[in-house]
């Protein structure tokens, strides 16, 4: 007998991924470049969906679900984001299905 393998999707697997919340969150959008050009780079490539832009044209960040894969840093660079790992456990724990 052959037993049927179920894979998961993207959005399968990172539902199961566990979140804890710290204080201080580890990526902040240097102030005053919200409205830089350069930081909507940022909308396309987060994986999680981080950023969007609001009615005003500034790019704004969702704190919620952050992978840590430094995509946005790349992408967009340390002059428009302030970004680091989190401290003391807080984060993404991923869990593999």
């Amino acid at each position: 007998m052959s037993e049927a393998i179920q894979v998961m999707g993207l959005k399968a697997k990172l539902g199961l991924d566990v979140f804890k919340n710290n204080d201080e969150f580890h990526i902040k959008i240097v102030a005053g470049c919200e409205k830089d050009p350069r930081l909507k780079k940022a909308i396309l490539v987060c994986p999680a969906g981080l950023y969007s832009e609001n009615s005003e044209g500034e790019v704004e960040l969702n704190q919620d679900g952050c992978l840590e894969c430094g995509t946005c840093r790349i992408a967009c660079g340390s002059d428009l984001l302030e970004w680091h790992y989190p401290s003391g456990g807080a984060g993404v724990q991923f869990r593999f299905g």
